[in-house]
């Protein structure tokens, strides 16, 4: 990315009545992801890693829809980038869009903080995915949908 480009971010925030322990457990098993994600059906360890730790690899199955309609379905392979226990979970998608999870405690309740990065869309790819499709407001969206399913499947 040049210095003159800036990278488009999203994020979303809830409040999760479980311990910190358990709910940073649950996210960054990322095998569990499709139990929550609109957009990631499946997970999977791969290259020999069995968790989440700085350098672990994983596969993600996903789906973009509009409505009814399947647009995309895709593989990423994804590289666990920041793992401290109980305070952040990150990784990098593909090369391009970077995934964070931020953990704190408060009064025996878990504030999530899901937030994403990645440089913007230009040219023709600009338009589909940023004016077609919406990309970036599907994108929060998401990480809102996964947040309160996951809140959802916790808590129940």
């Amino acid at each position: 990315m040049s210095e003159d480009e800036t990278e488009a971010t999203g994020s979303a925030t809830t409040v999760i009545s479980k311990p910190i322990g358990e709910v940073f457990d649950a996210i960054s098993d990322i095998t569990r992801m499709g139990e929550w994600s609109p957009e990631c059906t499946a997970g999977r360890w791969i290259e020999g890693a069995d968790g989440p730790a700085i350098g672990a690899k994983f596969e993600g199955d996903n789906v973009a829809s509009m409505g009814p309609i399947t647009l995309k379905k895709w593989t990423t392979t994804s590289e666990v980038t920041e793992f401290e226990p109980n305070e952040t979970f990150e990784f990098m998608s593909a090369g391009y869009t970077r995934w964070r999870y931020d953990f704190i405690e408060r009064e025996g309740k878990t504030v999530v903080t899901e937030s994403f990065s990645y440089a913007p869309y230009t040219g023709w790819q600009g338009f589909v995915y940023g004016t077609v499709m919406r990309r970036h407001t599907s994108m929060v969206k998401g990480a809102q949908a996964t947040l309160d399913h996951i809140k959802e499947v916790l808590e129940s």
